[in-house]
């Protein structure tokens, strides 16, 4: 699942970063999980981190000797949302079969 719509227009890294912590939202992720699924270097995480917190798109909290990063719940689409973004990507690779001719 993908973050909203609306929190896809920030920087790649950023985008990354909240897409697969909407994928992991109720067990949140470490930093390190972070950066196996995040293509940017650890300064690049770390900057990404940083504004998404300042923006209040992430939060963090402390949990068995571990730092854990979630989403804020206005990142994470609804059910119908999601199911909504599928259709519309569906859509779109049908008329593009069909526009080339496959």
């Amino acid at each position: 699942m993908q973050a909203k719509s609306e929190f896809r227009s920030r920087e790649d890294t950023q985008v990354e970063v909240l897409d697969a912590l909407v994928d992991r939202r109720e067990d949140g992720m470490t930093v390190f999980e972070l950066r196996s699924r995040v293509d940017t270097d650890i300064d690049g995480l770390e900057d990404a981190l940083s504004e998404l917190k300042r923006d209040g798109l992430i939060a963090a909290e402390a949990r068995d000797d571990r730092t854990l990063i979630r989403p804020a719940d206005r990142v994470v689409p609804s059910e119908e949302e999601a199911t909504a973004e599928s259709e519309d990507a569906q859509s779109f690779l049908a008329w593009l079969r069909e526009r080339v001719g496959l």
